[in-house]
């Protein structure tokens, strides 16, 4: 059996998780300061839901990243984890960057506010290291070799 080892894509995943989790705190400051209709955005369901799936995803992201980097830790193949790790988390990040921007609004596009470039930045995980669909390509090899 051949044993495929993917180091540099468990710390592309976790940088682009780091990212995300900075998108969704600027998010979240934002919410709790900017009020409509009488009290903070992050109270209105709409909003509130985008901070849940958030927190969510980028839980979901960190723990597939450490998962791939405990098996490259202790040798083992991580070839399928690792496309996991990465794919997830790189798109992850795009989604939650657009949608930090989406809750700051027209400040959430200007460069005063950090959210506009971690947006920018976030498109990088989706592309480098294997972009989002060789890592789908990987996992389906994988699965078929079950």
């Amino acid at each position: 059996m051949r044993r495929v080892f993917h180091p540099p894509r468990p710390p592309a995943a976790a940088a682009a998780t780091g990212g995300a989790r900075r998108a969704m705190e600027e998010a979240l400051k934002y919410s709790k300061e900017r009020e409509s209709f009488g009290r903070p955005i992050y109270k209105h369901q709409a909003v509130g839901h985008k901070l849940a799936d958030m927190a969510m995803n980028i839980e979901a992201a960190r723990l597939l990243a450490w998962q791939a980097s405990w098996m490259l830790d202790n040798n083992m193949t991580n070839s399928q984890q690792a496309a996991y790790a990465k794919a997830f988390a790189g798109d992850m990040a795009m989604r939650v960057t657009v949608d930090a921007v989406q809750i700051l609004g027209g400040y959430g596009y200007m460069r005063e506010y950090p959210v506009e470039k971690l947006m920018r930045d976030a498109k990088i995980y989706q592309i480098y290291e294997g972009t989002s669909e060789i890592q789908r390509n990987i996992i389906v090899r994988e699965l078929a070799r079950a």
